[in-house]
């Protein structure tokens, strides 16, 4: 607590930063790794009503899943009717729809990742103005009052820091999880019209 307060008013916006970014790190691992779980068991019980045509339960299992994978596949269930090519044009755009489901929050975790440094470049320039400040007022210069203003210049720094690097290690682990869970969906998406056309066994 001493250590924020010595940095000053412009830690709350980089606490804010941090805790925010915090949320949507865990939001998002979670969120993928319900995903994975979830695919996985919707794989083999989709397969199954498939070889019993029963589109019934092949919908309910989509359902019970709820994850992008899943709203596809039922989508594909529900217009499988229409011509293949008619199919897939639904199919993909139901596709496109899924995606920002997968990049949710993201933006505003690299976002994040950038406002915190330059929150803390901020503290830096703010703190060496009020240093010099210090060093330009008297003859008799107080340490403690120069030592107070360089602390402001490196606490938001390493503040600024410490919340940007992490947010921007994630973002990008994330981003490659959702190319990943992007090309999975369109494989799985595109296996599953080829059966439910009857094109593959």
């Amino acid at each position: 607590m001493g250590l924020i307060l010595k940095g000053g008013l412009l830690m709350l916006p980089i606490i804010v930063c941090g805790l925010v970014a915090t949320y949507i790190i865990i939001e998002r691992i979670v969120f993928y790794k319900n995903i994975r779980k979830n695919d996985e068991i919707l794989k083999k019980n989709i397969d199954s009503a498939l070889r019993r045509n029963d589109y019934a339960d092949a919908e309910t299992f989509c359902e019970a899943a709820s994850t992008p994978s899943s709203n596809v596949l039922k989508k594909a269930i529900e217009m499988r009717s229409l011509k293949e090519a008619d199919l897939r044009e639904i199919v993909q755009a139901e596709m496109d729809n899924q995606v920002p489901a997968l990049e949710h929050s993201l933006t505003m975790l690299g976002t994040i990742a950038n406002i915190s440094t330059l929150l803390g470049l901020f503290g830096t320039v703010v703190g060496n103005i009020q240093a010099f400040g210090v060093m330009g007022a008297s003859e008799n210069m107080d340490p403690s009052a120069l030592a107070g203003s360089i602390a402001v210049a490196l606490l938001t720094t390493a503040a600024g820091l410490t919340v940007a690097i992490p947010s921007m290690i994630f973002n990008n682990v994330f981003n490659r999880r959702v190319a990943k869970e992007t090309a999975k969906m369109e494989s799985v998406v595109t296996e599953f019209v080829l059966k439910l056309t009857g094109r593959l066994s």
